[in-house]
């Protein structure tokens, strides 16, 4: 439609990410209206209070990411799980962890293990509904997906091949063990991260859903290889835990010693508000790359600029860069592995780098992007820093681009 209706292609990607948000929504709905009927209304309300107050989980909502379209599972697998339907518990993550993300299985795990102990279902009958449900969800992904790719595959299954078996997911980077519990759950959950603790002690309820969840972390901080987006999937059950700490601290409220513990929460609640519109902010010019595409389309709308070709070094692309944010009426690279030096000698027009200078080209404008944060005595309390991340350069040979008017980079 987009194409039939002659718009960017940028419109397309805002579409999909609207609807995919409203889906990844729509499921952790159904997990609320769970969390209402068994805790009561206002710990449903505290859960809201506490999901809206964490920039991190609503970021990812609308990224098209395996993990989100088994965060999508995972929350209708919650709702399931409180709900008493624990056998569509067991299918949901079964499919989670065939089509969209292998390592929910290290979810799945904990989970049946709980209901097995507590007797919810029976060895026997979850065995076969696994069964059936893998076989099923198995045949339907190796089937689409080897048409796609014109041979026999099965995603998921390469997928832990390369990040389990052969451990080289490490080469991205890695964190220690504890990241996850010290750095991860702090800045995701934010005053949740505390609260989720003190629901399981004034709750026992909670620990049954808690436990599985917590044990799920612990299992994937072995893993070498750690983003949030891996344990995206915990944020609600600790978002529902922490909002019973917070219903039983609000009820408690006119008490002497809760008191202080309501005050304290309320500050929290401020402070946690204050840290996601700071990563607010960082976040926004966390994408100079995609920022400088859009600037050099809109400086070269001029006639003079047609069906030039751009390169894109790796650093801009994996700052904002992707297929939607290209203009049909350019031509791009995005070859890795060229010197410095080389690049005098190709035919590009236009460079985004991370160098400021290249030799056979100028320096026609740069974008900044965040590079830092300081406390200050005053307000605001946050100073964001920015600085020159992502430089645009015109070859010196091409006549057109000396046509126009450019800002410089100084």
């Amino acid at each position: 439609m987009v194409e039939l209706l002659h718009m960017p292609k940028i419109y397309s990607l805002l579409i999909v990410r609207l609807v995919l948000g409203c889906i990844v929504l729509s499921a952790l709905r159904l997990f609320r209206i769970q969390v209402r009927r068994i805790f009561g209304h206002h710990v449903e309300a505290f859960f809201v209070i506490l999901t809206t107050l964490q920039f991190h989980l609503l970021f990812y909502c609308t990224r098209p990411l395996p993990n989100i379209l088994a965060f999508t599972l995972v929350n209708l697998a919650y709702s399931f799980w409180l709900k008493g339907n624990f056998f569509a518990t067991l299918k949901c993550l079964t499919f989670a962890t065939a089509v969209f993300r292998c390592d929910t299985v290290l979810l799945f795990g904990p989970i049946g293990l709980e209901l097995l102990l507590s007797k919810s279902i029976s060895l026997w009958k979850a065995v076969k509904c696994c069964i059936c449900s893998a076989l099923l969800f198995i045949g339907v992904t190796v089937l689409l997906d080897s048409i796609i790719w014109q041979k026999v595959l099965w995603p998921e299954l390469d997928v832990f091949w390369f990040n389990s078996v052969l451990n080289k997911s490490s080469e991205w980077g890695t964190h220690s063990f504890h990241w996850y519990f010290t750095s991860a759950l702090p800045r995701s959950l934010l005053v949740a991260y505390p609260l989720s603790m003190l629901g399981v002690l004034l709750d026992r309820r909670a620990l049954r859903y808690v436990a599985p969840v917590f044990t799920f972390v612990l299992l994937y901080s072995k893993l070498p290889h750690k983003e949030l987006r891996f344990i995206i999937g915990s944020l609600p059950i600790f978002n529902m835990s922490a909002a019973i700490a917070a219903s039983r601290v609000y009820h408690n409220r006119k008490k002497n010693m809760w008191r202080w513990f309501y005050i304290a929460m309320l500050g929290s609640f401020l402070v946690s508000l204050g840290c996601s519109v700071i990563t607010f902010m960082a976040s926004y010019n966390n994408y100079p790359g995609a920022h400088a595409l859009q600037a050099l389309h809109q400086k070269g709308s001029s006639k003079y600029i047609r069906d030039k070709l751009v390169h894109i070094d790796p650093f801009a692309a994996m700052n904002g860069i992707s297929r939607f944010s290209e203009d049909s009426r350019w031509r791009y690279s995005k070859e890795e592995g060229i010197s410095l030096d080389e690049y005098g000698n190709r035919n590009f027009t236009f460079l985004l780098n991370e160098h400021p200078y290249i030799d056979g080209f100028k320096c026609l404008f740069a974008v900044e992007g965040f590079s830092g944060a300081q406390l200050q005595i005053g307000f605001p309390p946050v100073l964001l820093f920015k600085e020159a991340k992502v430089f645009v350069h015109g070859s010196l040979r091409d006549q057109d681009v000396a046509l126009l008017s450019w800002p410089g980079c100084l």
